[in-house]
């Protein structure tokens, strides 16, 4: 596991200052009636799980469809994922870690919550939550069984821990049944979960 931790604190405490300054900011608009907070808590859920996580999928779909891409990703993955356009605040430096047979790789933030953006969109509050970020690294067997993944005993499982200069993004595997598809067919398979390894990419009969 990585051990890199360099800038967490300064940047937790920038996270936090931030998030209290939306808040208070989010509750002004709303007591205005500017805002109606059921359609600003859809539009989050909206980029959480659809919009930005999307994206990431759209790299995965590549992956899995152009070899050269995939070793270009494997690489050195935030030039890989620039290809495509997605870059800013939280992607400065993305690291991809294949899934294979024989290892199963999962990505935690251990002291704060730091999250390719760019590519996953915002993470989801589990990510954020002390239970997820403790148990990761202690039992991540039982973290998957909490997320109904359960893997063959003998495939190994590496947690990766997120910091402020590297952030994370598993590239699951390609199911079976699937070389007929299309890239743009492909990218429905992938999930949020799947690119943090908290999940499998879909089978087509799941998405059927």
């Amino acid at each position: 596991m990585s051990g890199h931790d360099h800038h967490h604190d300064h940047e937790h405490s920038e996270l936090s200052e931030t998030e209290l300054r939306v808040r208070a900011l989010e509750s002004i608009l709303t007591e205005k009636g500017y805002v109606d907070p059921a359609a600003l808590d859809e539009l989050i859920q909206t980029y959480e799980t659809k919009v930005g996580p999307r994206n990431g999928a759209r790299v995965i779909a590549r992956a899995w469809s152009d070899p050269e891409y995939r070793a270009r990703l494997l690489a050195d993955a935030t030039p890989a994922i620039l290809e495509f356009g997605y870059a800013g605040r939280q992607g400065e430096h993305i690291v991809a870690v294949e899934n294979t047979p024989d290892l199963h790789n999962m990505v935690v933030c251990t002291l704060c919550s730091c999250y390719p953006w760019p590519v996953l969109g915002l993470p989801p509050v589990w990510y954020k939550a002390a239970p997820y970020r403790s148990r990761a690294v202690k039992d991540p067997r039982g973290v998957l069984k909490d997320f109904d993944v359960t893997l063959p005993e003998g495939t190994r499982i590496k947690v990766w821990d997120s910091t402020a200069e590297i952030r994370y993004l598993v590239v699951p595997q390609r199911p079976a049944g699937t070389e007929g598809m299309s890239e743009e067919e492909l990218v429905g398979l992938v999930t949020r979960d799947s690119m943090i390894g908290t999940g499998l990419a879909l089978s087509p009969a799941g998405v059927a």
